[in-house]
Parts: C-alpha cells; sequence; structure tokens
C-alpha cells in the first residue's frame, strides 16, 4: 500500500470532558468503544453497544470531542490524547482491563491506546481502519475539509454518501432512503467533524503496530471507496498474530452487513474469553 509522509501536528489543545455511555453487567468482561472521525457512539455503535450489554460485558462508550454531547474541542485533535482520554474514561468507569473495539479512525485509538497502556487493553477488534492515510484518502479528507470550511453541505453529503457507502449498497436504496442520507441539514454532522477528520489526515500508528501482543482481529470492509482493504491488510500483516476476516460491505458494515459484523466480534471475544 502506497504511504506518504503524515504532516507535523499542530499544537493540540486540552480535551474537553467527553460524554460517556456505560451499559452492562458491572462484573463482566470490560469493552471500550472507539468510533470513528465524523462519526459518534450512536451512528457507528447504536446497535453493536446494547448487544454487547446483552451478552454480559461492560462497555464504555466515550464521544470524541464534537461528537454526541462531547463538546468541540477548542484547537486540533492529537492522537496519544484522544487515546489517553479514552482509556481514562474506562478506568473511570470502573474498568481495569478491557478490550477495545475500534472502527475507522477508531482503530488508530484503539492501536494507540495498547500501545501506551499496555497494562489496560487485554484485545483489539478493528475494523475498516488504517495506520496511515494513503494519498487517496488524503484526498477525500482535503475535499471533506473544503467543503466544511465553505459550509456546502450538500457537497458534503453528496462526498459522504459517495465514500460510505458500496456501490450496490447505494444503488439498491429507495429514493427516500437516498434522500435521507443525502439531507444537507448541518445539524446530522457531528460539530467536530472537521477537527476529527484533519486527525485521520495526520494520524501514524505504524510504529505501534509490532510491538502489540494482545489478541487482535482485523475486519476488513472489502467494498469500501473511502478506507481501502488494502488498510486493513496492512494491520493484519503487522500486527503479530492478527486475526483476518474480511465483510462485503462499504465502509458502513453496521448499516449494510450489521449481523455479519457483530457475529464476527462476538465470535472473537468468545473465543479468547474476552
Amino acid at each position: 500500500m502506497t504511504q506518504i509522509p503524515a504532516g507535523p501536528a499542530p499544537v493540540a489543545a486540552p480535551l474537553p470532558p467527553l460524554s460517556t455511555t456505560v451499559a452492562g453487567d458491572p462484573a463482566g468482561p470490560g469493552v471500550l468503544l472507539a468510533h470513528g472521525a465524523t462519526g459518534s457512539i450512536e451512528s457507528n455503535y447504536g446497535a453493536l453497544l446494547p448487544a454487547l450489554a446483552a451478552s454480559g460485558h461492560r462497555v464504555v462508550a466515550p464521544d470524541y470531542p464534537g461528537s454526541g454531547e462531547t463538546p468541540r474541542a477548542t484547537g486540533p485533535l492529537e492522537l496519544d490524547a484522544l487515546a489517553d482520554a479514552v482509556v481514562a474514561e474506562a478506568v473511570s468507569a470502573g474498568l481495569e482491563t478491557f478490550t477495545v473495539i475500534g472502527y475507522s479512525m477508531g482503530t488508530a485509538v484503539a492501536v494507540r491506546a495498547a500501545a501506551r497502556h499496555p497494562e489496560r487493553v487485554r484485545g483489539l477488534v478493528l475494523t475498516a481502519g488504517l495506520a496511515r492515510a494513503d494519498a487517496r484518502t488524503r484526498l477525500w479528507l482535503d475535499l471533506w475539509l473544503r467543503l466544511l470550511a465553505h459550509g456546502d453541505y450538500t457537497a458534503f453529503a453528496q462526498t459522504g454518501a459517495l465514500s460510505a457507502f458500496s456501490p450496490e449498497y447505494f444503488n439498491a436504496m429507495s429514493p427516500a432512503e437516498r434522500a435521507a442520507v443525502l439531507d444537507p441539514d448541518p445539524t446530522r454532522r457531528p460539530a467536530g467533524s472537521a477537527e476529527q477528520a484533519a486527525l485521520v489526515g495526520r494520524l501514524d500508528t505504524t510504529g505501534d503496530l509490532p510491538g502489540i501482543s494482545v489478541p487482535t482481529l482485523v475486519i476488513a470492509t472489502g467494498r469500501d471507496e473511502l478506507l481501502h482493504p488494502d488498510h486493513s491488510r496492512y494491520l493484519a500483516d503487522h500486527i503479530p498474530g492478527a486475526a483476518y476476516a474480511e465483510i462485503a460491505t462499504g465502509h458502513l458494515p453496521m448499516v449494510e452487513r450489521p449481523e455479519e459484523w457483530q457475529d464476527l466480534i462476538a465470535a472473537f471475544l468468545a473465543e479468547h474469553g474476552l
């Protein structure tokens, strides 16, 4: 996979307090959820969270700055600080150790959390992820940031739909479903979308991967128009002992193939006693 160097990170501001959902059996095995950029716990894990809680897990699910009820950051986001913040939420909720389930940008948050807090992280599930943005991903990010800066929410919704869904899924939508995903209402997008998207362009966890020693499942999204499955293959190839699975879906497995996605995660957690 072609990689290009990440640019220097701007000076980050202190993070606001994270709004965090906690659910499930307090005595159950811990799970920490890390959502994707321009997403939220509700949009990325709205169905998985209650399923994990129902299976006996204690689930901690923080929203990043500018997502859910978390206030927007006053400056750029930084990966170390974000990883530390979500781990702190899990510890504050009473989890001593936990599996981190990361989606999209959340895979980098999960990997960095495991690298910085190896005494806490027992396992990783990484879906539709990346270690570092390639040239094509950077082009998507640059387009999103330009549209957000100009307040062009119609075009932002259009590019979001093109990057989020597999062609066959989008083409099979009803007119009403298509209209809903193309709704330009800016309140439908997290307020912190720009800061989160900018972080995707800067993050780099390539140096963390060889040191990951916990059970890891990498789930590739095989019809992904935003993050090519080669990104997931890179993660699986460079994390020692990582298992690899692929779902025939676009970037949103929780929308296109939710049962298959949840089943893979549940089987992995059960196999490793996580």
